[in-house]
Formats: C-alpha cells, structure tokens, sequence
C-alpha cells in the first residue's frame, strides 16, 4: 500500500536558519532517504521549494487563471514529501517517527487513494 509523507514547515522557518543549519537539516533528510531505500519502502522523495515560488492554476469556464502570490494566509506549508510503499499503515506511522524533520516540522502520513474515497 502507498503512503505519503508530507513534510509540513512552518511559513519562515527557512529564512530563520543559518546556511549552514539549512545544508545540515538537508543532508540529513537525505541520509533518511537512503536508509528507507536501503529497506526498500522508498518509492520517491523531493524537497520543494518556498511558497515565494509557487503559481496556482484554475480553470473555471474555460479560462486559464495563472495566481502568483500571496496566497491565503497560512501557518505551514509542504516542504517535501517522501512516498512508501508500505504493507501496514502503523509501518509508515513508525517511519514518520524516524524522520529527522519531525523534530522541527509536522510530518502528515496520507494513504494513497482514489478521489472519491
């Protein structure tokens, strides 16, 4: 079964570290990484980008609407996510306890499912 682990930051944590606290938080979720492809539950993983950079995208009666930012005031944003195929849900629960970023974020555990569920 497939599960997603979204990486949910605080808006600004990123700008209040230093360089060097960035890198380190970064290398250290990649080392996580590995580890879960070493145990082969890792499908993919990603960091993204600051919501300073996103663009929404809507399609209401056939016209295309482009939104940059600001968006509606929010007090977290997804940072990254790692997704698992996992046999149980309490496994990908356990793993979301391992994950270094839930010392400093909260890591929302989301079974892959069909939209009308």
């Amino acid at each position: 079964m497939s599960y997603l682990l979204l990486i949910m930051e605080p808006i600004g944590q990123r700008a209040e570290r230093t360089s060097e606290a960035s890198h380190a938080a970064y290398d250290t979720m990649i080392r996580f990484g590995e580890t879960l492809n070493e145990r082969g539950v890792l499908v993919a993983a990603q960091s993204l980008a600051s919501t300073k950079e996103a663009v929404r995208v809507e399609v209401r009666d056939g016209e295309r609407r482009f939104i940059d930012g600001p968006f509606a005031e929010a007090k977290e944003m997804v940072g990254g996510f790692y997704l698992l195929n996992c046999e149980r849900e309490e496994d990908a629960l356990a793993i979301a306890a391992e994950c270094p970023a839930a010392q400093w974020c909260t890591v929302e555990v989301r079974r892959l499912a069909p939209c009308y569920e």
